[in-house]
């Protein structure tokens, strides 16, 4: 269920707030296959299906970058701001690619408040999203996402 927040104000003192688990969305080949085309990386882990049954996953993978980019898709379902004029991504921090997630798999996230401050203008928080794999011990990917509101 979405953690919803009035205005980025009511994130200050949130830290260790935890968010999700989101609902599970699964890895196909055409979504690899997609993102291949879109930044031209088609290493045949990624879109070779029937060389990578004898490589070293036994299977094509995600770009750690596709699952890395669906923490876009997922942090809206862990939670939601109201009461900005604007808000803008400042980066990424702590990305680490843990486990590869191989094409078939299903993943979903989690979200922390990991720190919020005030600065010039508005808020900015930190979220750790960890991105899971259903039936892994292992995570697919952490990152600490940096975003800042401005409010109203």
């Amino acid at each position: 269920m979405t953690k919803v927040f009035d205005s980025p104000r009511d994130l200050i003192g949130q830290e260790g707030t935890r968010f999700g688990p989101t609902e599970w969305l699964i890895i196909d080949q055409v979504r690899v296959n997609g993102f291949a085309d879109v930044t031209g990386d088609h290493q045949w882990i990624h879109v070779d299906t029937e060389r990578a049954k004898t490589g070293p996953f036994g299977t094509t993978i995600a770009h750690g970058y596709l699952t890395m980019s669906l923490v876009n898709h997922f942090l809206p379902e862990l939670v939601e701001v109201c009461g900005f004029s604007h808000a803008v991504n400042v980066g990424a921090d702590r990305l680490r690619f843990l486990s590869p997630v191989p094409v078939g798999s299903r993943i979903r996230a989690t979200g922390e408040v990991v720190s919020v401050e005030e600065v010039k203008g508005g808020i900015q928080s930190v979220v750790r999203v960890v991105i899971e794999i259903e039936g892994s011990d292992r995570p697919a990917l952490s990152v600490d996402t940096i975003s800042r509101y401005f409010p109203e």
